[in-house]
């Protein structure tokens, strides 16, 4: 594999191999319909973590999405935003788990789950979401304590998201909400209208 910024050949670090039928593997507390899950997809991705090393991840996402989360991941890896890791929630580290994704600063798309402490399906559950750099970029849900806990948000830390953020700016251009924005703030999670 060729670095893209400095020309050298060097071993990629393979953080999600996973086959598309593993990646969209059941949660037996909570059995997505079939009709949701054919319409996932699982996407290679490559970025630069923070230990400055290309890695290979994979995320799952509707399949209407696909091209538009194909060329972000492109973005993220031409600027270098760093990512600890891009692997599928179904792994055996989170059992379809958001909080541990979370805790463990996991970047993720699909996961048949609701929205935190509430009683709907999260756009995630439809592939239509995905959440970057969660520990970066925090969750400070109404009454609750932020998510990841102990994480903090520091708008001059790396791979953090500002309103100017080439990256935010490149989602909302192509029709994603960066829930940034929103009243509960969600910095790690952008979503789109479900067609």
């Amino acid at each position: 594999m060729t670095d893209v910024k400095l020309g050298q050949t060097s071993p990629i670090i393979v953080d999600s191999a996973m086959t598309l039928d593993q990646a969209l593997a059941q949660n037996p507390e909570f059995p997505c319909p079939p009709e949701i899950l054919e319409a996932q997809r699982l996407i290679p991705v490559r970025y630069f973590s923070f230990d400055s090393r290309l890695h290979l991840g994979q995320i799952v996402i509707n399949e209407e999405l696909v091209e538009e989360v194909s060329a972000l991941f492109n973005l993220i890896l031409k600027i270098r935003f760093p990512l600890t890791s891009v692997i599928p929630v179904v792994d055996s580290r989170f059992h379809w788990d958001d909080i541990l994704s979370m805790e463990a600063d996991n970047s993720s798309g699909f996961n048949y789950r609701r929205v935190v402490n509430k009683d709907r399906l999260s756009r995630h559950a439809y592939g239509y979401a995905i959440d970057i750099g969660p520990r970066q970029n925090p969750y400070y849900p109404e009454g609750m304590p932020v998510l990841p806990s102990g994480a903090v948000y520091d708008p001059l830390a790396p791979g953090t998201f500002l309103p100017r953020s080439e990256i935010v700016r490149f989602m909302k251009a192509r029709g994603w909400n960066w829930r940034g924005e929103s009243e509960e703030r969600d910095y790690h999670h952008f979503d789109k209208p479900i067609k």
